[in-house]
């Protein structure tokens, strides 16, 4: 490849990373750029290790022909178990074991016995080129510390000196421009992760300023896991975390399926809230996360019996009311979160569940406002005032009847559909 070429696609690289062009684009571009200046490519896999808490990292595939494979994979820990035996195998393990940041191989030589090196040749490539670029320790983000890359030819003659040297310009260049799409990625799981999602992408916008928050009518949902301290007394200090996480991930499933916004765990609480310019539509979004919930616990401890785990269920309160929305905290550590008397209202509501002995409770305001046949759901536990409160209030809980009356369950099931 050529000088002027190079620069050009250097400079596309450039453009294109800066533009926010995804991963996969970015690599598929490339390599046809570099095949129309006569580099005989005809395979490339990248991939970089990210931030995220699942998945170890992410990868992006381009093939000169047709191909079942997917464009971009996502891979678990290669720190155990079979994928650590095949990382090991790699050339790239190979690489950064002996401080190599390129290799090149002859997929016809039969004394490397890396791994996919044989699947490679049987397909019918060439040569192998592999390149290991670390980055600084300014520039890691966990173990996101090097860009990985390997391209393949069917030329019989692999890879010319003019090839490798433009591939050793251009695929730095390459990497810069997927790190930097990668580190958005990053910072969007980030802020999903521990933010929720709808708060993330109005912190990225922008929304970062103490005190900037905006007054919006939501549907509250406060969540809390029944006796949770007692069994937490009994078990191992190593089964207490994946209890509460197995309990925690039942509600924020339910809560996200349906539509809503999980705003913080407090301990083993969720406080979670459902929006909608039709206020009628956030509530019914949060009676389904309510049923999908009692349903999640079900086939949860269905496991963990089996498992000779420890089981409970949770209380669910619900309520709506006018809340502030936004950031508030100091000038160098924010909360984005809703606050007022309607989000200490719900946890109040949650906290009587126990006093009444219902797993589930909602506030004469959740109450009003819904339809006939929502209202008629829900029945009256009696009127209480609650603690910090000023004023007492019905609280309603779901009618007996839909679990007990398999008809009456089914049309419950056919309204939160609705």
């Amino acid at each position: 490849m050529e000088l002027t070429p190079r620069l050009r696609l250097s400079n596309w690289l450039v453009r294109q990373g800066l533009m926010g062009l995804p991963e996969n684009d970015l690599l598929r571009g490339f390599c046809e750029r570099c095949r129309a200046a006569g580099m005989p490519l005809s395979r490339a896999i990248v991939f970089i290790d990210t931030l995220h808490p699942i998945f170890e990292g992410r990868g992006f595939r381009w093939n000169d022909g047709e191909s079942n494979e997917s464009d971009a994979f996502e891979y678990g820990s290669t720190s155990t178990g079979e994928a650590n035996q095949t990382w090991r195998r790699s050339a790239f393990y190979h690489m950064l074991e002996n401080g190599h940041e390129e290799m090149v191989i002859d997929l016809a030589d039969p004394s490397h016995d890396f791994s996919m090196i044989g699947e490679l040749a049987e397909k019918g490539h060439k040569h192998f080129a592999a390149f290991v670029h670390r980055f600084g320790e300014a520039g890691t983000i966990g173990e996101m510390d090097c860009f990985y890359s390997y391209y393949t030819t069917r030329h019989s003659d692999g890879f010319d000196e003019h090839h490798m040297a433009a591939l050793r310009d251009l695929v730095p260049v390459l990497g810069l421009a997927i790190k930097s799409a990668a580190q958005v990625e990053i910072a969007r799981t980030l802020g999903r992760v521990y933010l929720g999602r709808d708060t993330a992408e109005q912190v990225l916008r922008g929304r970062m300023q103490r005190g900037v928050t905006e007054k919006i009518k939501a549907v509250l949902w406060y969540s809390d896991v029944r006796g949770s301290t007692a069994i937490s007394a009994r078990i191992g200090p190593d089964e207490i975390i994946p209890f509460l996480n197995d309990y925690a991930q039942a509600s924020i499933d339910a809560i996200h399926d349906a539509g809503g916004e999980v705003l913080k765990l407090i301990g083993d609480g969720v406080l979670a809230m459902f929006t909608n310019e039709n206020m009628a539509v956030a509530k019914r979004a949060a009676l389904r996360a309510e049923h999908r919930f009692r349903h999640n616990i079900r086939v949860l401890n269905d496991r963990r019996e089996n498992e000779g785990r420890p089981t409970t269920t949770a209380y669910v309160g619900l309520h709506i009311g006018e809340v502030f929305y936004g950031n508030i905290g100091s000038e160098d550590r924010l909360d984005f979160t809703v606050v007022g008397p309607a989000v200490n209202e719900v946890s109040r509501i949650a906290s009587m569940c126990n006093s009444v002995d219902r797993e589930f409770l909602v506030s004469t305001a959740f109450r009003t406002g819904l339809d006939n046949a929502g209202r008629n759901y829900l029945v009256s536990t009696g009127r209480f005032v609650l603690r910090g409160i000023g004023h007492a209030q019905d609280l309603y809980t779901l009618d007996p009847a839909v679990a007990a009356d398999e008809v009456i369950g089914g049309k419950y099931e056919r309204y939160l559909a609705g």
